[in-house]
């Protein structure tokens, strides 16, 4: 009875200190000059220009950086599991070089890598989108390590070899819904970057949602506040809804 106490007293407290700072954000920005509550700042915040744009834009390199990650990092490190177990210490190291590494440098690293690129990736949403991919690398790989190794990964793809399966079906039709929990965990923290993420965007002058939400919110206070909380909302929406999806597939397959 106390352990249950106990734990409930610890939720309580973490649900205050992070409802308590949001409870009192809503309010100072429904706040008026007369120390009444309207809806100005919220009135302010929809007309700005470039809301829906930026958001657009942010959503689309959101997209773009969850389907390339998961593209080249799901197979990789599958394979590493797989066939190369002693690379995985290896792995680990590298992927945790772009939190080490300065953004500067990483900006300038890309914008070398891809200088005789065509226009379609200079210049545009494209080249974040790759900034992204290897910023998102730490996060992507530990949460995809720890769905494999919660899995019998050799004993699943040996059974389906002998079944005749091909690589490609082993990887879409064995492997991804063994660990589709780590996948959509991955979906998420690069969703959570990809709208968060501000140094990168500014340096190569891209116009993101975090870009506006900053140029936005240095108007007015309450503005932005209001502002600060639309982004929050932003995300903790797209967050819900991709939790949905995955719970409704592991639904399906359940019942299937």
């Amino acid at each position: 009875m106390t352990n249950k106490w106990g734990r409930w007293t610890i939720l309580t407290l973490f649900g205050l200190y992070f409802l308590v700072p949001m409870a009192a954000s809503v309010e100072f920005s429904l706040r008026d000059v007369n120390d009444t509550h309207s809806f100005a700042s919220w009135g302010k915040l929809l007309d700005e220009p470039g809301l829906f744009e930026t958001l657009g834009t942010s959503l689309w390199v959101a997209a773009g950086t969850v389907a390339l990650t998961l593209l080249i990092m799901v197979p990789t490190v599958s394979w590493v599991h797989l066939r190369k177990p002693k690379l995985r210490r290896l792995m680990e190291g590298i992927s945790l070089l772009p939190l080490v590494i300065p953004p500067i440098v990483l900006v300038n690293g890309v914008l070398v890598v891809f200088a005789d690129a065509p226009e379609v990736i200079n210049g545009t949403p494209v080249i974040l989108v790759l900034e992204y991919v290897v910023l998102a690398l730490p996060f992507t790989y530990r949460t995809l390590d720890a769905g494999l190794q919660a899995i019998a990964l050799p004993t699943l793809v040996e059974a389906a070899r002998s079944l005749g399966a091909g690589w490609g079906t082993v990887l879409l039709r064995v492997i991804v819904p063994n660990i589709r929990s780590a996948v959509f965990g991955a979906a998420f923290l690069n969703l959570a970057l990809v709208l968060g993420e501000y140094t990168l965007a500014s340096i190569l002058l891209m116009d993101t949602f975090p870009v506006w939400t900053v140029q936005t919110g240095q108007s007015e206070a309450g503005v932005s506040v209001a502002v600060s909380l639309f982004s929050l909302f932003v995300a903790f929406l797209l967050l819900f809804v991709l939790s949905v999806v995955a719970g409704r597939r592991r639904l399906e397959r359940g019942i299937a």
